[in-house]
């Protein structure tokens, strides 16, 4: 496959690359990390020819918008794709305009804050109108960009009625004024999003986990949708955090250090953010020794699979170093045989209906 590719946004005129970043590690995903590595990683990634760069002001509290944002100046903001979420703000907790009712949203994980060197905000949910307008306005000072192309609502999952009447309706506005070209909504369910599909006219979903070579839950339920509504999917989480990277057994007891990304192993082998279960490392090695037959990399199927099906537009990866950005780039653009995928249905570990190359 080939990074420079894109595909149109569902009505809208906007294309979007098929291979993105996802700045989620590079907030200081699990251990602190510092400008000048954020902008190694940024530039590594747009010298490779990435121009889809995803960020929200949760990942790191602020920081990943301030030093993507930042990393990105000296590119022509013509020549890229970006897009960030709203629905948390980020407030100093001395600030006495900070609502004294908020909902804080401290990112947890074992017990410890799961971003590291952040600056001191609490983040607290947000999905009014108003809300809305604040997020944007917080962003794109923390960014120094002059705009986003898309925006998502971001992780409404105990608020979808605030973010169809509140925040919807505030991007549907900025839409009708040309501030934005696209609305979407990302989350770690699908079912929520077959739901917003039905309520108002998104552009594009941005769903991460749920449709990978491990998890296909969203097949049956959320593509059809997408299809029918002229939605287009993002799909993040292709390594479903970690496990699809490094699956073999004798990794047990290590994890990511930048979540989704190759790299530095610390801890745990991850499955969707948590340690992976004996039964998951095991079906992830499975599929790993059907790639070593047909000579190609699980984590070029990974990453690849998800493209193959119409209602996908793009799949982010979330890089920590340049490395990892290389890595990345290899494995989504390394030949996968078309009947490695028969072979991979044949095993069950891919549902009949899943859209793949004959084989």
């Amino acid at each position: 496959m080939d990074i420079s590719e894109t595909r149109q946004i569902g009505r809208t005129d906007l294309k979007m690359p098929i291979f993105g970043l996802g700045a989620n590690p590079l907030g200081g995903l699990y251990e602190p990390i510092s400008y000048e590595d954020v902008a190694a990683t940024i530039d590594c990634a747009y010298e490779a020819g990435v121009r889809y760069f995803d960020m929200a002001p949760v990942y790191g509290y602020g920081n990943a918008e301030k030093n993507v944002g930042r990393a990105l100046q000296s590119q022509p903001r013509d020549d890229y794709f970006v897009t960030t979420k709203i629905g948390r703000l980020l407030l100093d907790p001395e600030d006495p305009n900070t609502p004294a009712d908020r909902e804080d949203v401290m990112v947890i994980w074992e017990g410890e804050q799961l971003y590291k060197g952040t600056d001191a905000v609490r983040p607290y949910f947000d999905f009014t109108y108003d809300g809305v307008h604040r997020s944007i306005e917080a962003s794109l000072k923390r960014t120094g960009l002059d705009r986003f192309d898309a925006l998502h609502i971001h992780d409404p999952d105990l608020f979808p009625d605030e973010a169809i009447d509140g925040a919807f309706r505030a991007l549907s506005e900025l839409k009708d004024q040309g501030v934005i070209s696209a609305i979407g909504c990302g989350m770690n369910q699908w079912e929520m999003l077959a739901e917003f599909a039905d309520r108002a006219p998104f552009d594009c979903f941005l769903l991460a986990g749920r449709y990978s070579l491990l998890d296909q839950s969203a097949l049956p339920g959320l593509m059809p949708v997408c299809l029918r509504n002229n939605i287009s999917l993002i799909v993040g989480g292709v390594y479903n955090s970690g496990i699809l990277s490094h699956p073999d057994p004798g990794s047990i007891g290590k994890v990511s250090s930048a979540g989704d990304a190759i790299g530095s192993w610390t801890e745990n082998v991850t499955f969707n953010y948590v340690p992976a279960p004996p039964e998951i490392i095991e079906r992830a090695g499975a599929m790993k020794r059907i790639c070593d037959d047909h000579g190609t990399s699980l984590k070029a199927a990974a990453i690849q699979f998800p493209l193959h099906h119409p209602a996908v537009a793009s799949v982010l990866m979330g890089p920590r170093t340049p490395e990892h950005v290389l890595d990345n780039i290899k494995a989504f653009t390394d030949p996968v045989p078309a009947a490695l995928w028969s072979d991979m249905k044949a095993a069950g570990f891919l549902e009949a209906e899943a859209p793949t190359p004959a084989g």
